[in-house]
């Protein structure tokens, strides 16, 4: 969804409480206020000010924060001449996370730069304290206070992506905790039904796009995330079995053939019946190169008769009998004429 500005059918009186004081020039216009009635009263000492480029704050004084992100959203979505053309524009970045109240950036006050996404068509340049940014993908939003932001995954990948390029992380002004914070509450349950803001799938893929994961600063971070969430599920899938009386597997163990050749680091395993389980395999494969090493050790483990339950931590959130009932299936049914391996505990 792109946001579009509200229509013409609305008085000057509600637009203006809806949009919180902050009208464009072709808003203005359509409503029947003429140009010099608005210079007029945006001469020093008037009524009204002028914010950006025909964006107008109809008072008098400091804008707010909110004020502030209205002018640059209402820049960036409209082109200044007609009332009924319109293109979209999400607020996205630092700024996008302040309004969505991430702990780990600056507060809405202290948002010095907004950074605004618009479709690469668009002919428009950076204003004020606007940045512009042009992406090829199809505009998608999320209603904060009113203000259409990105979703989450990528206005963090925006975020990471204006630091960088800003050199924020090459200076250090940026330190590691900073980065865990904003990965962290990304995925971190935030709804009265503990649902996340993002699935860490979606941003790892939004920092993959934007090729953030080759910045070691924020591989380092992406990693430790990955790492607890992977240790989260884990320990979820231990306390299961534990409560459903499963034999006792052995977590992280490595898998080799009798005459020493590597075969897999499964997450957990059964030796007796020959059944491993994978865990949000595509959460710890954040290159090409990462995901090919855990197919071919899947493969092998298929190929030598070991039973493969493929799990995920939402699969275990959701339906924990669904997954009690398939693992004890696969204990039941053991490996398909498995091949005798060497287990070393991880």
């Amino acid at each position: 969804m792109s946001y579009q500005t509200p229509s013409a059918a609305l008085s000057l009186e509600e637009l203006a409480r809806r949009q919180q004081n902050v009208i464009t020039a072709s808003q203005l216009r359509a409503r029947g206020v003429p140009s010099r009635v608005v210079s007029e009263h945006c001469r020093r000492g008037g009524p009204w000010q002028r914010l950006l480029p025909r964006v107008y704050l109809l008072q008098a004084g400091t804008p707010t924060p909110e004020q502030r992100m209205w002018a640059a959203l209402l820049y960036a979505a409209q082109n200044g001449r007609e009332e009924g053309c319109r293109a979209g524009a999400v607020i996205t970045g630092a700024a996008a996370l302040a309004l969505y109240g991430f702990t780990g950036v600056p507060r809405l006050p202290a948002v010095t730069g907004v950074q605004v996404l618009v479709p690469r068509q668009r002919r428009l340049r950076d204003a004020g304290e606007v940045r512009i940014q042009r992406t090829a993908r199809e505009l998608e939003s999320t209603d904060v206070h009113g203000l259409a932001c990105a979703p989450v995954p990528r206005a963090v990948a925006d975020a990471l992506r204006e630091w960088t390029d800003g050199g924020v992380l090459e200076a250090g002004l940026l330190g590691p905790a900073v980065l865990r914070s904003v990965l962290r509450e990304a995925v971190a349950p935030s709804g009265p039904a503990g649902e996340r803001a993002a699935a860490p799938a979606e941003l790892i893929a939004e920092l993959r796009e934007a090729e953030l994961l080759g910045e070691p600063r924020i591989r380092a971070a992406v990693d430790e995330l990955l790492a607890a969430e992977r240790d989260e599920v884990l320990g979820g899938l231990l306390e299961l079995a534990a409560a459903e009386l499963l034999p006792v597997p052995l977590v992280g163990p490595e898998l080799r053939m009798r005459g020493g050749t590597f075969v897999a680091v499964p997450d957990v395993y059964w030796p007796e019946q020959g059944v491993a389980v994978e865990l949000d395999s595509a959460l710890r494969c954040l290159s090409e190169g990462e995901a090919a090493w855990v197919r071919a050790g899947q493969h092998r483990m298929e190929y030598l008769g070991v039973r493969l339950v493929h799990l995920t931590g939402g699969q275990l959130a959701a339906d924990p009998a669904a997954v009690t009932e398939q693992l004890r299936t696969a204990l039941v049914s053991g490996g398909d004429d498995l091949v005798e391996l060497l287990v070393t505990e991880g």
